[in-house]
């Protein structure tokens, strides 16, 4: 077999190489003669180097997606089986097709749709009182009176009806108070924004008020029109803004050149819980400890993928595809919150909009009214656990306040997190909180709300 060698030649600032064949002898005379044959030893007489292995931490590797797509097929078998022995031992118990024939049969027997079309009234008055206020018409006062029995009948009124009338069911109560809080958070936003605005008008800083009002070029997309107070109070604006991914506004949303189709169609679920709650009265009405324990730990896995479930549709699909249709530019609606290492960073990371709106309109507005930052956090949190029972105890018409004790709460184990618990200890501790806490709220209101309207024990 013949072996092709490389004659290389030395010199003093480079190397000639020549093809030669036919020879095995090595020859030292001004030149030297390596074969491959040689040089592929030489590869294998050293096959080791220094290096970390890659689930060691100091390595650098994060490249886990197939661990993940692990985690979700092992997620999807051992759940598998459990939905479908509720399948075949308790059938459907939601008939979707029931659910819109009923709609369309009798449509006024739906409150909630009502409600949700009624809360473009809200909406109107404050566009409204903001145009009288940009033209002086109003004075801040007046201004501010309005806005504040606005957004108060805001949340009293849809809470009244879904108390007061008995037809709207609790799944339409917390879907319609959702959306009034919703409204309510964003119209605060709209209120604060387009008063600063007025403010730096008044006091001719143009140079601050270009900064806020007319952002310059390069922050918004080429061949849009920059809008200037009070050139923002349009329908067109106020609308825009409402449907928005975002509760709090500007005046110049970051917008993407145009709507993308492929994404668009990219981003266009849960029914083994309902025996599982039903088995769990019983050991909570006998206060069994040991039996109320293991039906919570039955229940933690279903309602934290349900969560999970809901997290990824809302966040992440159904914010985007809104985003995606309005062209709005900001698509941070959540961080990396499964990294948690602290109670404060998960609140502070799941929600991005909510976080955002409570930093903007009410922590930091409290620091600068000389509140320290300890009360500051504190009235976050107090604020954030009334929405919570809200949300929750109005639409079940029964109030318990398991959700404002759960979100309070927070405030020490967040202390206890942060003060004793660090890296790995630490995201352990947020997810255990998030897996096990959660569903304990809400196996507590389920048994309150069973107990309340049928009055006896399941067998």
């Amino acid at each position: 077999m013949i072996i092709k060698r490389f004659e290389i030649t030395a010199k003093s600032n480079s190397m000639t190489i020549k093809g030669v064949q036919n020879d095995h002898k090595v020859k030292q005379k001004g030149l030297r003669y390596f074969c491959l044959s040689d040089i592929r030893l030489l590869y294998f007489l050293s096959c080791h180097k220094r290096q970390e292995s890659l689930l060691s931490s100091s390595s650098g590797f994060n490249n886990y997606r197939g661990l993940l797509n692990w985690c979700v097929v092992m997620l999807v078998l051992s759940n598998a089986r459990l939905f479908l022995e509720n399948l075949l031992k308790y059938g459907v118990l939601v008939d979707p097709i029931q659910v819109i024939s009923l709609f369309v049969n009798d449509p006024y027997r739906w409150p909630a749709a009502c409600l949700v079309i009624a809360s473009n009234v809200f909406i109107m008055v404050a566009l409204y009182t903001e145009r009288q206020l940009s033209k002086g018409s109003f004075s801040e006062l007046v201004g501010f009176l309005l806005h504040c029995i606005n957004m108060a009948i805001m949340l009293t009124f849809p809470a009244a009806v879904v108390l007061l009338v008995p037809s709207v069911t609790p799944v339409g109560g917390t879907f319609v108070l959702g959306v009034y809080t919703i409204l309510f958070l964003k119209l605060y936003s709209y209120k604060d924004v387009n008063s600063w605005c007025r403010e730096l008008s008044s006091i001719k800083a143009k140079k601050l008020a270009r900064s806020l009002s007319c952002p310059s070029t390069q922050q918004l997309n080429r061949g849009e029109p920059k809008v200037c107070y009070p050139g923002n109070l349009t329908i067109r604006d106020m609308y825009y803004f409402v449907f928005a991914p975002t509760l709090c506004y500007e005046l110049n949303f970051p917008r993407s050149p145009s709507i993308r189709m492929s994404f668009l169609l990219r981003r266009l679920f849960e029914m083994w819980m309902i025996p599982v709650i039903q088995s769990s009265m019983k050991p909570l009405e006998d206060m069994d400890l040991s039996r109320m324990t293991e039906r919570l730990l039955r229940l933690a896995v279903p309602n934290h993928l349900l969560w999970l479930m809901f997290f990824y549709w809302f966040f992440h699909s159904s914010m985007n595809f809104t985003a995606e249709l309005l062209r709005f530019g900001d698509r941070q609606f959540y961080n990396d919150w499964w990294n948690s290492e602290t109670v404060t960073y998960f609140w502070q990371n799941w929600n991005i909009p909510v976080h955002k709106w409570c930093l903007r309109h009410f922590y930091k507005p409290l620091l600068r009214r000389g509140v320290s930052k300890m009360i500051s956090q504190s009235a976050v949190f107090f604020l954030s656990a009334f929405f919570h029972e809200y949300l929750v105890s109005v639409p079940l018409r029964m109030f318990r306040l398991w959700a404002f004790t759960g979100m309070m709460v927070q405030l020490p184990l967040a202390w206890i997190v942060g003060r004793f618990l660090r890296g790995n200890y630490g995201n352990a501790a947020v997810w255990i909180s998030i897996i096990i806490g959660q569903p304990f709220t809400v196996l507590m209101y389920v048994h309150d709300y069973y107990v309340l309207n049928h009055g006896q024990e399941p067998n």
